[in-house]
């Protein structure tokens, strides 16, 4: 009888963190992987557009990976594939309207070609390797969520993905609260589970209240033009709002890019039943009155190129804002989005729309599990080993204590940061090292070629600007034969500052004379003794330090 091996457990994102959730399940020589997503940019990320995890570690191991699991279609579950694939081949199993979401992103980076989209139902059990994985029914934002029970050589692994307990989902299917009691009374080993909400008491309203706040709103606007902001991927809502307008004879037209994508998909796969004519071309707009029209656009986080941003800024082609309209943003901000989600209600006001956000109304429901959700997920797997997953630190942490509540044994709850490597045998488990992890960022068709550095010179570029000076050196006397010539961007105005140009060229001469005086030829020696001379001596006339580009030429 051989040894048993250790499971090995790894996230290589979405811990104490938001987004870009992948972990890896380890057992011998099988691999499998748990989502593959990315994050968006803070604001110290000058420049970047996403950030996906670093796998490095999956690279390295790449021949004993079986397949990619995915719970479920947002972003920051699925948004790294395109990336991760070009390293990586093996097949991507999720449910129908996932996969859906996925071959259209695939289509997009030109890897449709190389995909192997294997689709799966709720309820159905797959086997990679050593590992079983049953996908169970769930609820969240977005259609077809699924909750996994992985049983694994040491015993069963119950991973939530994003959920929250709907009793009355729009689309009739309740998470399967049934089937994951019955896999908790079998004996769970591990549960990791969602942590977003973990700070919030009580439960999540459900996505079918929304439609009595909207069915008031469309009620006392019955003479505006209704403008709705939501996330492109939840489709109950865009069900909701297309809904609401066919019961008071209103046209929908749709704005935006990714709401596009997401809605044609959903109607395609049959996700979402729109009554036939209601949806018109947002070009044929101007042939119906204002009140009788809906526009659904993206933008309710304030992204700055997104359409109801551009609609806020009269920067939209086809839609200018005005007295008549009523605009919905029916989402909450993202931690860190309140600035420019309120930038964008500012300027709606100054519009004269009359803007109805989160705080004024019902008008949105979260998709993650408050803590009375979580306690019940709790009760219901009775797990041995904890993991919270999926949050920032203090959302682990919250949810740590919640599991000590329900009587998981503190030793047996972990916090684990990404990169780390949870060793689980069948009566312990412990962190033992880690794994290369971190975030690789993405910007325009560079994935990894902007890191720490450049992001450090482009601070330095947008907070002190640049000063470049230029300089030609005779090759025989070692004698400045033209220049210093001064080149300043962003650090003073040069034509209401010549004086101080005046004085950064002396500078610079003197430096060369004394490199000259002490018989120093050298390039790099010169380049720096310039930088640096003109650094102290810039610090000290203006208590700035912008970025010096000395360009010494010889001839």
């Amino acid at each position: 009888m051989h040894k048993k091996q250790k499971l090995k457990i790894v996230p290589l994102g979405g811990m104490e963190e938001i987004g870009k959730n992948l972990t890896v399940f380890e057992y011998g020589n099988d691999i499998i992987i748990l989502d593959c997503g990315l994050a968006f940019p803070d604001d110290e990320m000058l420049g970047v557009d996403l950030v996906i995890p670093d796998t490095t570690y999956l690279v390295k191991n790449k021949e004993k990976i079986r397949g990619i699991v995915l719970t479920h279609g947002h972003e920051d579950h699925i948004g790294a594939l395109p990336y991760v694939l070009r390293d990586i081949d093996c097949p991507i199993y999720g449910t129908r309207f996932t996969l859906g979401l996925v071959a259209h992103k695939l289509k997009e980076h030109g890897l449709m070609g190389r995909a192997k989209l294997k689709s799966v139902s709720q309820g159905d059990t797959i086997r990679l390797g050593v590992f079983e994985i049953e996908f169970i029914r769930s609820n969240h934002s977005i259609p077809d969520v699924c909750c996994l029970a992985i049983t694994t050589p040491v015993g069963v692994v119950f991973h939530t993905g994003d959920f929250k307990i709907d009793s009355t989902p729009i689309d009739g299917s309740m998470i399967d609260l049934a089937r994951i009691g019955e896999i908790g009374r079998r004996g769970v080993l591990l549960l990791m589970s969602d942590s977003t909400n973990a700070e919030r008491p009580g439960y999540t309203m459900s996505e079918s209240t929304v439609s009595v706040a909207f069915d008031e709103i469309f009620r006392a606007n019955i003479h505006k033009r209704i403008i709705v902001a939501t996330f492109a991927s939840n489709v109950h809502r865009v069900q909701q709002i297309i809904n609401c307008a066919h019961q008071f004879g209103r046209k929908v037209a749709v704005s935006g890019r990714s709401m596009l994508n997401v809605i044609s998909v959903a109607i395609e796969l049959g996700y979402m039943k729109v009554p036939k004519g209601i949806i018109i071309d947002i070009d044929d707009i101007t042939k119906y009155q204002p009140e009788k029209l809906v526009i659904i656009t993206t933008g309710s986080q304030g992204e700055t190129m997104s359409a109801l941003t551009r609609m806020a800024f009269s920067d939209h082609k086809k839609i200018s804002l005005g007295a008549e309209d009523t605009v919905l943003i029916s989402a909450s901000p993202i931690p860190g989005n309140e600035k420019s989600v309120y930038r964008v209600v500012n300027e709606l006001f100054k519009r004269g729309c009359e803007v109805i956000y989160e705080s004024l109304a019902e008008i949105h429901v979260s998709g993650h599990a408050c803590r009375e959700e979580l306690q019940i997920m709790l009760g219901l797997v009775k797990p041995k080993f904890f993991v919270p997953a999926h949050g920032e630190y203090r959302h682990l942490m919250r949810h740590a204590m919640l599991a000590e509540k329900m009587g998981v044994s503190k030793k047996n709850i972990f916090l684990m940061s990404i990169g780390q490597v949870l060793e689980v045998e069948e009566n312990s488990a412990r962190i033992n090292g880690s794994v290369p992890a971190g975030k690789i960022l993405v910007d325009g068709l560079g994935v990894g070629d902007v890191g720490n550095i450049v992001l450090r010179d482009r601070k330095h570029l947008a907070e002190d600007g640049i000063i470049v000076v230029v300089v030609t050196i005779s090759s025989d006397t070692k004698e400045i034969a033209s220049g210093p010539d001064v080149i300043s961007r962003g650090f003073v105005y040069m034509r209401e500052s010549e004086g101080l140009i005046e004085e950064i060229k002396v500078c610079a001469s003197k430096s060369l004379e004394n490199c000259k005086a002490k018989n120093t030829c050298d390039w790099n020696t010169l380049k720096t003794t310039v930088k640096n001379d003109l650094s102290d001596f810039l610090y000290e006339k203006t208590k700035r330090k912008p970025m010096i580009l000395p360009v010494i030429m010889e001839i």
